[in-house]
């Protein structure tokens, strides 16, 4: 009986985690970012420094793999992997840099092109990140900082 009843509850615990696992098609529940950058010098002092993120590490795509894979038509590269948190289920945002200024213009507001725009890093607090921005002289667009409400969030 006792056999029985191990077996009907290890069929049921398998059942019920692979109806779970085919709820998704996606293997992890992270998103990872990669942002081409002009100077990667000052795009790494800016997310390190200012924004508070964390490096984690980096890799070098090589041309061959440049160019299979459609990331580049052969130029390699390296990439700078950062985090909010140094956690392994935390995003990732990937610089990398060309060197080069952009082919089109900068938009100013989001309306100006298409594609991402804007990214939300929800905070405790915006004053750690107000003192910083102004320690280093970043401007600011807008009558900012504006709090968002959470049904806006939604």
């Amino acid at each position: 009986m006792m056999k029985n009843l191990t077996i009907l509850i290890l069929a049921l615990t398998t059942i019920l985690s692979s109806n779970l696992m085919a709820q998704s098609e996606f293997s992890s529940n992270q998103i990872g970012v990669g942002v081409v950058v002009k100077n990667i010098d000052s795009s790494l002092f800016f997310y390190l420094n200012v924004i508070g993120m964390r490096k984690v590490g980096g890799f070098d795509v090589d041309s061959a793999f440049a160019k299979t894979s459609g990331l580049s038509n052969g130029v390699p590269f390296h990439v700078d992997v950062l985090k909010l948190v140094d956690a392994p289920d935390a995003n990732q945002w990937k610089l990398m840099s060309f060197g080069k200024d952009a082919a089109h213009p900068l938009p100013t507001y989001i309306q100006d092109d298409n594609g991402m725009q804007y990214v939300t890093i929800m905070v405790n607090s915006l004053e750690p990140f107000l003192k910083r921005i102004e320690k280093h002289k970043i401007k600011l667009l807008g009558d900012t900082p504006i709090p968002l409400e959470k049904t806006i969030l939604s």
